[in-house]
């Protein structure tokens, strides 16, 4: 239905974008990966991809056409939802979970949250074939000076994971994890950290 959605950049979150067009606001779901590539801009472009459901309609948006392939891929995994796709989208980027698809590497994709042994063999089984057909456009993971304090980063990093699925309560837990081993994490390291290491 719909292929992009381009306009102001009127709000950003780790897991959520609003980006305004001919006066509309379009509140889209983003992955990490998403995040970092159009943090600090004015203007974005998010080609998308809209998931009707029973009690929703849901937008969920990638920086490239890549991503959203493989988001795309990842959803026609047996027990692989959107949220899931893109807690996966958020703990790898796309050339990681690429080269562990074609790498045969299902521990790397089991250390994701929410992702058992037997889904992450799954994923490989059935997307081995079908992702070196997508268009990546290479790896996109942009690495962010801080510009905000640890407190900043804490509290935007423990929001995006409740959205993602966590409890606020582990996701204090993760956070603090990662602050303890490192405090200058950036938000976008915090929930990585998170993602791959307290389920």
């Amino acid at each position: 239905m719909f292929d992009f959605i381009s306009g102001l950049l009127s709000e950003l979150t780790p897991s959520y974008a609003v980006v305004e067009t001919n006066g509309i606001g379009w509140l889209i779901n983003i992955s990490l990966n998403t995040y970092s590539i159009i943090q600090g801009k004015d203007k974005c472009k998010l080609y998308v991809c809209h998931i009707v459901r029973e009690d929703a309609q849901l937008l969920y948006g990638f920086a490239d056409k890549g991503e959203r392939e493989i988001f795309n891929l990842l959803c026609s995994v047996s027990g692989i939802g959107p949220n899931t796709a893109r807690v996966i989208l958020s703990s790898l980027s796309p050339t990681e979970l690429q080269n562990a698809i074609l790498g045969e590497d299902s521990k790397t994709i089991s250390k994701v949250k929410g992702i058992g042994v037997k889904t992450a063999q799954r994923v490989v089984i059935d997307l081995k074939d079908k992702i070196k057909k997508t268009s990546l456009t290479g790896d996109s993971s942009v690495a962010i000076s801080p510009m905000q304090s640890t407190n900043e980063h804490r509290e935007e990093a423990v929001a995006a994971l409740v959205m993602l699925g966590y409890t606020k309560q582990l996701a204090d837990k993760a956070v603090d994890m990662a602050l303890k081993q490192d405090p200058s994490m950036s938000t976008e390291v915090l929930i990585k950290f998170a993602l791959r290491n307290v389920k």
